[in-house]
């Protein structure tokens, strides 16, 4: 081919990050996206200050984030006594060059979607189009597409995998991976119009490993004081048999809320919380086992397609739009080619493949694992259960795995320099 032109499966965050970046850099691209109608689909996530920083590279800056979302100010750990276990400041009050942002997940997807429109022009989406499968030729690759007029063979240079959970280039690669694994947790999510508590943009887990619920605001309050404030109950369960249930179902109250019922404090009324939902989704916590490699020579899976990952850690988006930004760092070193793949490989596949099995593992909740483990969750004072020391080192290495730890973030150059185009 002439022209390089980059091929890319699915239009969620990754891949909408990844087609600014191509178009940053001037390679050309084309999204190819199943569904026929993108919407704003979701609740809320988080997006750690790493994520934050690349998107600002892509001209994407806080006043975007602020109609999305805000900023975190806290993070913050409460045993099911509601005695606090960990609680630290976020983004830009805890030195970070950039804030973290809690946002709602398809409002932040159609932001990114309008601004690839405005950029690449109209024809650089295809809706409607699920790529099945891939061929790979001696100097490109052939996307497999079903779309509704027919199955259709659409040639690029590359073709980069971002349709997620259920990736049909990732079961092409590994035709005999295992079955998406799930670790016994139940997720129910919703969103409620409350009153904003302790720092008024808090990130909040209350209870144990086994049962918690984690809440944090993702919209500015209003006139009346109240936002928006995304809720995430959860409940371990003997996971022996397997999950029968559906991947996103909406359910009632009596499915789940009598395990939250006494959930009551001078500070949180957990069951009003609740039941203040307009809708609730209920979600298995699920993953994959890591593969050892992401890339088939002119191929490579990204976001959820490489790296699907417990939610425990609020990395899953920030991770996509890191991957995108490395893509983009990889095709700068090395051209439209297999090598810049392999690269890519190389820079993250090992390091974020441990970070799916740290977030398995409990993520930063881990403290509550210790918690439990020391004193049955129950405590009067935290310091004389895990020492302030002892916690504040385990957030740590938590951060310098996820790559947000804050000085070499702020130390690090831009992934993509200002200007930097594929020659």
């Amino acid at each position: 081919m002439t022209h390089p032109h980059i091929l890319i499966a699915g239009g969620g965050i990754g891949g909408m990050a990844l087609a600014l970046t191509l178009h940053q850099i001037g390679v050309a691209c084309t999204v190819l996206e199943s569904v026929a109608e993108l919407k704003p689909l979701g609740v809320g996530i988080n997006l750690q200050p790493n994520a934050v920083r690349e998107l600002g590279d892509l001209g994407i800056g806080t006043d975007a984030l602020d109609r999305i979302g805000l900023p975190a100010r806290e993070w913050a750990l409460v045993g099911r006594n509601g005695q606090d276990i960990y609680a630290e400041p976020r983004g830009i009050g805890a030195g970070y060059h950039w804030p973290q942002y809690a946002v709602h997940r398809g409002q932040l997807q159609m932001m990114l979607y309008h601004t690839v429109l405005d950029r690449l022009g109209h024809d650089a989406v295809r809706t409607g189009a699920r790529v099945l499968g891939y061929d790979q030729t001696a100097d490109g690759v052939v996307a497999q597409v079903e779309t509704a007029q027919g199955p259709e063979r659409i040639a690029g240079t590359l073709l980069i995998a971002a349709d997620g959970l259920h990736s049909r280039i990732r079961a092409q690669m590994y035709p005999a991976q295992p079955p998406v694994q799930w670790g016994g947790a139940i997720l129910w999510r919703g969103v409620t119009r409350a009153k904003p508590i302790r720092s008024g943009s808090s990130f909040v887990g209350l209870g144990t490993h086994l049962h918690r619920i984690v809440f944090y605001p993702i919209s500015h309050p209003g006139p009346d004081g109240l936002a928006d404030i995304n809720w995430i109950a959860e409940q371990t369960m003997d996971n022996s048999g397997g999950w029968d249930g559906d991947w996103n179902r909406r359910v009632t109250l009596d499915r789940f809320a009598h395990h939250f019922a006494d959930w009551r404090f001078d500070w949180l009324d957990v069951p009003a919380l609740i039941a203040g939902a307009p809708a609730v989704y209920e979600y298995p916590m699920i993953d994959r086992d890591p593969v050892p490699t992401w890339v088939d020579g002119r191929v490579a899976l990204m976001g959820d397609a490489a790296h699907v990952m417990y939610p425990t850690g609020s990395n899953g988006a920030s991770q996509a739009i890191i991957d995108a930004r490395v893509i983009g760092a990889c095709l700068l070193a090395h051209g439209v080619t297999p090598a810049a793949l392999a690269d890519y490989d190389a820079r993250l596949c090992k390091p974020v493949s441990d970070l799916v099995l740290r977030n398995r593992g409990a993520g930063p909740f881990g403290l509550l694992n210790m918690v439990d483990a020391r004193c049955g969750g129950v405590f009067d004072g935290i310091d004389a259960v895990i020492p302030p020391e002892e916690r504040a080192a385990f957030m740590a290495g938590y951060k310098a795995a996820a790559g947000f730890a804050i000085e070499r973030l702020n130390a690090a150059p831009p992934t993509i320099p200002p200007g930097a185009r594929v020659t």
